[in-house]
Order: structure tokens, then sequence, then C-alpha cells
């Protein structure tokens, strides 16, 4: 009977997994003749972004409407800010000391990537296209996340204080987060075979290269990325619970990160986080808030490879990553990289712009830029999304104190 339950308990990570598994030995095997089946692993993800799109307006909406204005919602987006913030710039920071400690030193060749020439906008004009739309119909876009995350708290704001007029509009936005969770649920049945096919693809394509020119630069960031997801998420849950939730929180990362890892989407892990968090305890009203807004605000992978890629490209240029007023520069540009960049698979390269624009670098500094940003595309993806799940415990921490945990019933 136990073995029974473990295994319904565990089935769909074990599908998962196995999915996973199949899929990674399929890109080992055959190469980049797996890019055939690229598309099998493509109609999952539009299917998941498709649905991502409503279940964030709505789970954003809904938890705001329906926050008790007692639980003070500005005391909780201060904490919000403060904790993204703070992790943002522990992970750059750490990444800094990294690249003092092992150097990038040796000339990394210059990239055959073909870059189309684009316009570099002013900030102006980037902040405009950052946090509005232009049309109604392009606030649904994945592209325009983080105005599509304004509207949402827009709207809840509005319904919020409608009083008892809103009520029929914010029973609309509960019942339609209800619905759309399920619709989740329903598309990620394709789960093993969607991650699979993009799991092969994943392998096939781009792992011969991680042995390439910029083995040195990726090894960095891996390790880098690695040591801050086990070393500094333990701490932060530890800080979050004791010892406890350090348990409660590796317990329920797993399907997140396997999700974060397989798509390369922070958007597409949203689900899996909105689940966890709420099986780590976290209260709704803090997790579907956190998340969304973190999904597009918070990104320590991204904090890591905006730095990483500082350091190759100044070693290209002979530059030293070492002067006062070019560290803090650096630090505000990773800062300005986790607010911009979106969070598609290898989504934008606003960021390198930024980098490049920001230390006067010729267009030559923009392919090994890109390069390294697509190849370590998936630990970023993993640190960004899955850091949510423990800046939410965070959050819950500071804000309902320190007892928190003591409130919800955990999995066990």
């Amino acid at each position: 009977m136990k073995v029974n339950n473990i295994l319904k308990n565990y089935a769909d990570l074990l599908w998962l997994l196995a999915g996973i598994t199949v899929g990674s030995i399929v890109g080992l095997i055959f190469g980049k003749q797996v890019e055939s089946i690229k598309p099998i692993g493509d109609i999952f993800l539009n299917l998941l972004f498709t649905a991502v799109i409503p279940l964030v307006f709505f789970a954003v909406s809904s938890a705001i409407a329906n926050i008790d204005r007692n639980k003070k919602l500005g005391r909780l987006l201060t904490i919000m800010v403060l904790v993204f913030l703070s992790t943002i710039l522990i992970s750059a920071v750490l990444t800094l000391v990294a690249t003092w400690i092992f150097p990038i030193h040796q000339a990394l060749g210059n990239s055959t990537l073909t870059v189309e020439n684009e316009k570099i906008q002013s900030f102006g004009e980037q902040m405009t296209q950052l946090l509005t739309v232009g049309e109604f119909f392009e606030i649904g876009s994945r592209k325009n996340m983080l105005a599509l995350i304004i509207f949402s708290v827009l709207v809840g704001f509005s319904t919020l204080y409608s009083g008892k007029e809103g009520d029929g509009f914010k029973n609309f936005l509960v019942s339609g987060n209800e619905v759309m969770k399920k619709l989740i649920i329903l598309i990620m049945k394709l789960g093993p075979v969607g991650l699979g096919a993009y799991f092969a693809y994943q392998v096939g394509v781009f792992g011969p290269q991680l042995f390439g020119t910029y083995a040195k630069a990726l090894g960095l960031y891996y390790g880098v990325g690695a040591f801050y997801f086990i070393v500094f998420f333990t701490l932060y849950a530890f800080i979050a619970g004791g010892f406890k939730a350090i348990k409660v929180f590796w317990k329920n990362n797993i399907v997140p990160s396997l999700t974060a890892v397989g798509t390369c989407s922070s958007i597409a892990t949203i689900p899996a986080n909105l689940e966890g968090t709420l099986r780590m305890g976290v209260p709704a009203y803090i997790a579907n808030v956190t998340i969304p807004l973190g999904s597009t605000l918070h990104k320590d992978g991204s904090s890591i490879s905006s730095i990483i890629k500082i350091a190759v490209v100044f070693a290209i240029f002979g530059k030293d990553l070492v002067h006062v007023d070019t560290i803090i520069l650096a630090l505000g540009i990773t800062v300005l990289v986790s607010i911009v960049e979106g969070g598609i698979p290898n989504g934008g390269y606003i960021g390198e712009l930024l980098m490049i624009s920001a230390y006067q670098l010729p267009p030559e500094a923009l392919p090994p830029a890109m390069i390294i940003g697509t190849l370590v595309d998936p630990m970023a993806t993993l640190l960004n999304a899955t850091g949510d799940n423990v800046s939410a415990m965070l959050i819950a921490r500071f804000t309902e104190g320190k007892n928190w945990m003591e409130q919800k019933n955990l999995s066990s």
C-alpha cells in the first residue's frame, strides 16, 4: 500500500522525469538531427504560453481584489521589492568575486554569428515600451508581460476599491483564476512528451558547443549558478523558517526546477511555482502576487549571466572588471537587466545592448554576449524561476512573522 501511495503521489513527477531522460538520451545519440522533433516541444510551449497569459491576469488581479485591507498591501509590495533587489545584488556580487578568483584572461575568438542591425533606443523609449502598450490587443502578448502585470495590478486595485458594486467582477476574477489553473493542469498532462522533445533539441543542438571556445566562461557560470542554487537558496529558506523550511522548500521545488530547465522560460514555470509555493505554506495572497511579478522582475540567474557577459566582453577587449566605477555600473546594469529581460526562451537581447551602450563598446561585443546568453539559458531560467519560490517564503516570513509556517498545513 505504501509503495502504491508513493507511485500515486509522484506519478506526474516520474512521467516528467521519464520524458526528460528519454529526450536527453535521444539528443545525445542523434545530435542536431533532433531538430525535426522540436515542433513537438514548440506546440506544448505554445499551448502553455497561451494559457499562462490569462492565468497571470486572473491570478494577479484576483489576488489584489481579494486582499483584506488590513493585510497592508503596501507593506507586502515594499517587502517584495526589497527581497527581490537584495537577492539580485547578492547573486551579482557573488559572481563578481568568482570572476576575480577565476579570471577569464584568454582571448575568446570572434564569433561568426550574424547580428542584425538594431537601433538602440533611448531610455525613455525603452521604458515606454516596457511598461505600456499602444493597443489593448498587444497586452495579450508574452513579449509584454510587464505591461500585462501592471494592467492586472490596476484592475485588481480598481476592483478592491469598488466596494459592493465590484463584487460581481471580483467573483468573475476568482472564477477565472480557478478555470485557468485547471486548464494549466490539463495542458501539463502533455508535459512528458513536450518537455522530452524540448530536452532532446537542447541537448542535441547546444550540447557540443559547451566544449568550444566559451567553455571556461560557461564553466564559471554553471559553477557559480549551481553553488548559488544549492547554498544560497538553502540559506534563504533557513532565514525564512529554519531547518523545517529548508526541507519543505526542496521537497516542493523539484517540479518547478524541472519545468524551468525544460522550458527555459520563467513564464512557463509560473503554474508550477504557484502550486509549489502553496505546498510550501506560502499564503495564497502572497504567492499570487509574488510569483507572476517575480517571473518578470526577479531574475537571479540573469544577474549572474549579466556579470559573466561583462567579464567575457571585457576579456576580449582587454579591460579589467576591478575599478569601483566599473563595478558600480555593472551592478546597475544587472538590476536593470533583471527588470527588462523577458521571461521567454532565449528572449530579447536588451540586456546585451544595454551593456554595450553603457560601456560604449563596439558592435563586435554583441555576438559573444549573445552566445553566452543562449548557452546559459537553462541554468539562468532555473535560478530566475525557482528563485521566486524561496523569495516568496522570505516575503511570507517578513510579512506574516517568524511563525508563518505554523499557520499553514504544510505537505509532509
